[in-house]
């Protein structure tokens, strides 16, 4: 069973240095971290403390709200820093590795005989819990609840994105037992998205209920899927899951331990060889760009995640829980002198032809950091609609989120939004407003004054 959806509203960037289909297996490095940051909105209680050995999937600290969710370590090694910050609060906590692979084992029943209630379980004992996330409000999702349905997007719409049919084909197999685990939680509500030129997911997961999406970004957002499939009403929750998490669910399933493989594409205009890398979750970026070849002589922006949601991050820094992508852009600490004349400047990228940049629009091009102007007065230009494909008002549900009007909020659809829905205003926005942080304090407002 499959449907067939057309996004219309939207734009695709088309940046230099899209990684080749060429994957490379990074050996364990020697640490390895989990950034607290990475989870929102969790408060942790440790379990652990500095000099102790911990096995892979062994629980490191859990959530003060609920402490059935189990944050796990994702190597065997030693805890050898609690990083904390004001009053206390925990940062990250980095393990060191060694080469011994010790792993807690889990008793997995035979998949016919498995219920909703032990998948759960299991996936709370071993770690894998993080990995579900929920709609609304974007956060760790609740076990207590039951969701409606479980949303999977299997292709990625963003600038320099990652493409998840090549990261899948050699783990096809534990993607597939993972799904058949999901359908268990919520029977017949399970929804992948793919696009259409996925040919090789169409054919694979012909026995799963697939929704095939074509259009430009934010297509690939499962918020945009979710919203044109199955919209989330007050009292709803739907579930969400990374493709690669689902794999690591599977291998959970079939192998009884906890295996955080992650597969990261690593992209960009200033790298020469830009292409895949293998490690685990929380590995040592350093890692990774030792390996990478980077032009000569260019001021670097690396970023944990894609270029207009992603974080930026400094070498040292390590990979984040959820991401897929690394990617670098040069540095846009350059001035342009008569920079708003176009016959000067005809390569400033823009939605609007106040540039001669839309006459070769379909080309790659060489992106950098720079905003091109200023944040300016939040006035009504119809930019937001046009890059915004849910029949939602973005810029008075933007304004409501600045003023706190929670019924005004519920009312223009702030339960079927997450930031990364609004990343595209970020860019196409002459304001200049930082439309992801907006509806992020808006959602997190919503939680305190409502849960």
């Amino acid at each position: 069973m499959s449907k067939g959806i057309v996004i219309k509203n939207g734009l695709s960037i088309n940046i230099k240095g899209v990684a080749d289909k060429e994957l490379k297996k990074v050996p364990l490095p020697n640490k390895l971290a989990l950034i607290l940051e990475d989870f929102h909105l969790i408060m942790p209680k440790l379990l652990v403390k500095e000099g102790d050995t911990v096995k892979r999937g062994q629980p490191i600290f859990y959530s003060k709200s609920n402490e059935n969710i189990k944050f796990v370590s994702p190597s065997h090694g030693k805890i050898e820093k609690i990083v904390r910050g004001e009053r206390r609060r925990i940062l990250e906590i980095t393990i060191s590795t060694d080469k011994n692979d010790y792993a807690i084992k889990h008793k997995i029943p035979v998949l016919e005989k498995i219920k909703r209630e032990n998948i759960i379980d299991i996936l709370l004992e071993s770690g894998c819990w993080p990995f579900i996330k929920q709609r609304p409000f974007d956060i760790i999702a609740d076990p207590l609840q039951n969701p409606k349905s479980i949303f999977i997007s299997c292709f990625d719409s963003a600038p320099l994105s990652v493409d998840f049919e090549f990261i899948l084909k050699d783990q096809i197999e534990s993607f597939k037992y993972g799904l058949k685990i999901l359908e268990k939680i919520t029977p017949g509500n399970l929804n992948i998205g793919v696009n259409k030129n996925q040919e090789f997911l169409i054919k694979e997961l012909d026995d799963f209920n697939k929704n095939i999406f074509s259009g430009p970004h934010p297509s690939g957002n499962v918020g945009v899927q979710i919203h044109h499939i199955d919209p989330i009403n007050i009292g709803e929750s739907v579930w969400i899951i990374r493709p690669e998490d689902v794999c690591i669910i599977g291998n959970l399933f079939l192998e009884g331990e906890f295996i955080p493989t992650r597969t990261l594409a690593v992209s960009g205009p200033p790298i020469n060889n830009p292409k895949y890398f293998r490690t685990v979750i929380g590995a040592k970026l350093q890692s990774i760009l030792n390996q990478i070849d980077f032009k000569n002589g260019i001021q670097c922006r690396i970023i944990n995640g894609d270029v207009l949601t992603g974080k930026t991050v400094e070498s040292d820094s390590y990979i984040g829980f959820y991401n897929n992508n690394i990617s670098v852009l040069k540095e846009g600490n350059n001035y342009k002198l008569f920079g708003w004349i176009p016959f000067v400047n005809n390569s400033v990228p823009s939605i609007y032809r106040s540039s001669f940049g839309w006459l070769n629009s379909s080309k790659p091009k060489d992106y950098d950091t720079n905003l091109n102007g200023e944040e300016r007065a939040f006035v009504v230009t119809g930019e937001m609609e046009k890059v915004f494909p849910m029949d939602i008002y973005p810029m008075q549900l933007v304004k409501e989120c600045m003023i706190g009007d929670i019924e005004k909020m519920e009312r223009l659809g702030i339960y079927e939004v997450a930031p990364e829905d609004f990343a595209l205003i970020d860019y196409a926005s002459s304001s200049k407003i930082e439309a992801q942080t907006i509806v992020r304090n808006g959602l997190d407002y919503l939680i305190k004054e409502t849960l």
